[in-house]
């Protein structure tokens, strides 16, 4: 696969999904992926109306690979803390994005805190494929946006499969350690 891990924490009935990326850029080259709307826009599942850098109100709106695009979704940027910590909402779920410098590069952690467990190895697999495309960008060689019925080409059901049984497994470690 790549240098990802990923596991889980659960807190009051939420699931939080830690996924776990080390990238070959700097924290600051990985701060403006996550936060300026035209790199945003040609890694991630959606867009923003602002730059996410900064505490407040925005606009995030889904992209997809079909005829348009969605209507946007009122969010809060909550955290911002530049190049280490950014925290905001997304459609109920809420995204903890910290950055630490690794070497000459960044390991980023992604919590991604939602309501259901069962969404878990298909958010991973969504993430995994959207950190590639990252990735490219960051290199200077953007491959573009894979989202949507686009990212099934790509091997989202596969992925989806390996990151099942790494949460089960996970789960299981867990559940024999108490």
């Amino acid at each position: 696969m790549t240098n990802s891990e990923v596991g889980y924490q659960t807190d009051g009935g939420r699931w939080t999904l830690v996924f776990v990326r080390d990238l070959r850029h700097s924290p600051e080259s990985v701060w403006a992926a996550l936060t300026d709307p035209a790199q945003l826009g040609e890694w991630s599942p959606y867009t923003a109306d602002r730059d996410l850098g900064t505490v407040g109100e925005t606009t995030l709106t889904m992209l997809d690979d079909g005829p348009g695009i969605s209507a946007g979704m009122s969010e809060f940027v909550s955290r911002a803390e530049p190049p280490t910590l950014l925290e905001y909402t997304w459609g109920g779920d809420r995204l903890r994005w910290e950055l630490a410098a690794l070497g000459s590069g960044t390991r980023l952690t992604l919590r991604h805190t939602l309501k259901e467990r069962r969404w878990m190895p298909e958010v991973a697999a969504g993430w995994h494929l959207c950190f590639n495309v990252a990735e490219h960008l960051l290199d200077g060689y953007p491959v573009g946006p894979i989202r949507g019925k686009k990212a099934r080409d790509h091997g989202w059901e596969g992925l989806r499969e390996i990151y099942a049984r790494q949460l089960e497994t996970v789960e299981e470690h867990c559940l024999k350690a108490v």
